[in-house]
């Protein structure tokens, strides 16, 4: 499961643009093969009296915390790939009007996951398949 936790200031994102958001973010992973309901995407507006960066009031700031569970990144160029990716899909949004924004991506143990009390199927398994196809968990 990748988790896309945006926390940012008012006004930063229209709710268009966090629904197109989510469906870019959410193609990509399906791209990649994992099923769309492995990805949720949240976005937390945080009142900009509450933003601090450097110990400094930040009123135009994204914070972007993202967790992979269900694949983990292979190595050096994977990372340098992904967060690359990262960067793209939100700078149409971020580069603008002396918006502060930064991501970081964290990866989990799988073996820490579950879904509805189930505990996912291996990688690209007949059954994690099953469950992209029908589009939600399912005891295999």
């Amino acid at each position: 499961m990748p988790l896309w936790t945006i926390h940012h200031s008012p006004g930063i994102f229209t709710d268009e643009d966090k629904r197109v958001l989510a469906e870019q973010i959410t193609d990509r992973y399906e791209s990649v093969g994992l099923p769309r309901f492995y990805v949720v995407v949240i976005f937390r507006e945080v009142s900009a009296a509450d933003i601090f960066v450097g110990g400094t009031s930040a009123p135009r700031t994204a914070r972007i915390e993202i967790a992979h569970i269900a694949r983990h990144l292979p190595d050096s160029a994977s990372r340098r790939r992904t967060a690359g990716w990262v960067g793209d899909v939100l700078s149409p949004y971020l580069d603008r009007d002396e918006i502060h924004w930064e991501f970081h991506i964290d990866e989990t143990s799988e073996e820490l996951w579950m879904i509805n009390g189930l505990v996912p199927p291996p990688a690209r398994s007949e059954a994690e398949k099953a469950w992209a196809v029908n589009g939600r968990a399912a005891p295999y």
